[in-house]
C-alpha cells in the first residue's frame, strides 16, 4: 500500500490511497477539496487518472475537504462514501444516490483490496469522519481535522504503519497573527485544529516500532511553518524508526510506500 497528499491545507486537501494484491489495484480518494480542474490536474501528477479511481470518502462537509466531490462522483460515476450527518449537512438533492454510500463510526468497509475503517472526531462539522485503511498487511491512518484527540482517536490509530496527521498551527503564532478572535477561539477550540503541541502529543500516544512514516499535513499557512511543526514531533519520534515528512498546503506530499 502507499499513499500521497494532492495538497493539505485551508485551500484544499485531498489524499489518494493506492492497494494492490497481485495483479488488482484499488484506489481510495480521501476528500476532494479542490475544483474539479484542478483535482483532477492533481490526480494527473499522481499519475492516476479520474476514471482510475474506486471510490470517494469524505470526511466532512467544509467545503476544503468536500470541494468537487459531487461533480467527481457523477461524471465519472464514482461511489461516495460519508457519513449520514455530512449528508444532511450537504443537502443536494439532485444527486444519485445509486453513488451514495453511508459509513459510521467503528463501520468496516470492504472496499476492493482495502478495508476503511472511519472513526468519529471531535471537530465542529455533522459527523466528522477520519479513516485507517488496512490491505492486510499494512495499516494507514488519516486524521486532518480535529481540535482534540481523546483516547477513542488514539485507539483507532493505535498499531498503524504510517500517520497523516494534523499539525495545523503553532498556537503562539495563531494568538499572535491576524485572524479575527471568533476564529481564533474556534481554531484553538476542543472542535477545531490541533495545534503542533498536540499532534506532538497524539504522536506521542500512537507511536510503536512498526511506525514508517509519520507525515504532517494540513499546516496552516499563517499560523505555522514547516520548522516549527518537524521541531515539535521530531522530538516525540527521537531515534526511532518513522521518518517525518511534511505535506506542502499546496503541493502535498509525493507517494509514500507503506512496505
Amino acid at each position: 500500500m502507499r499513499f500521497c497528499s494532492l495538497g493539505s491545507g485551508s485551500g484544499g486537501n485531498a489524499t489518494l490511497v493506492e492497494a494492490s494484491q497481485g495483479i488488482t489495484s484499488t484506489r481510495l480518494l480521501v476528500d476532494a477539496g479542490f475544483s474539479l480542474r484542478e483535482l483532477l490536474k492533481r490526480l494527473a501528477r499522481a499519475g492516476c487518472a479520474p476514471e482510475d479511481v474506486d471510490a470517494v470518502f469524505i470526511t466532512h462537509e467544509h467545503g476544503d475537504h468536500i470541494g468537487c466531490a459531487l461533480a467527481l462522483a457523477t461524471r465519472y460515476r464514482v461511489p461516495l462514501i460519508t457519513s449520514r450527518g455530512t449528508w444532511r449537512a450537504v443537502g443536494d438533492d439532485s444527486f444519485d444516490t445509486q453513488l451514495l454510500r453511508f459509513v459510521r463510526d467503528g463501520d468496516a468497509l470492504p472496499l476492493g483490496d482495502m478495508e476503511v475503517r472511519p472513526f468519529a472526531v471531535p471537530h465542529d462539522a455533522h459527523e466528522p469522519l477520519q479513516l485507517t485503511v488496512n490491505d492486510g498487511d499494512c495499516r494507514l491512518g488519516i486524521v486532518t481535522d480535529l481540535g482534540s484527540a481523546p483516547r477513542d482517536v488514539s485507539d483507532a490509530l493505535a498499531g498503524c504503519d504510517a500517520l497523516l496527521l494534523e499539525s495545523n498551527h503553532d498556537e503562539a503564532m495563531l494568538r499572535s497573527g491576524p485572524y479575527h478572535p471568533s476564529l481564533k477561539k474556534r481554531i484553538l477550540g476542543s472542535h477545531g485544529h490541533l495545534s503542533n503541541a498536540a499532534a506532538a502529543d497524539l504522536l506521542a500516544r500512537c507511536l510503536h516500532g512498526g511506525l514508517k512514516w509519520v507525515a504532517a499535513a494540513h499546516l496552516s499557512e499563517k499560523n505555522n511553518t514547516p520548522a516549527l511543526a518537524e521541531a515539535a514531533l521530531l522530538p516525540v519520534l527521537g531515534g526511532a524508526t518513522p521518518q517525518l515528512q511534511i505535506a506542502d498546503p499546496q503541493l502535498g506530499l509525493a507517494w509514500l510506500s507503506l512496505r
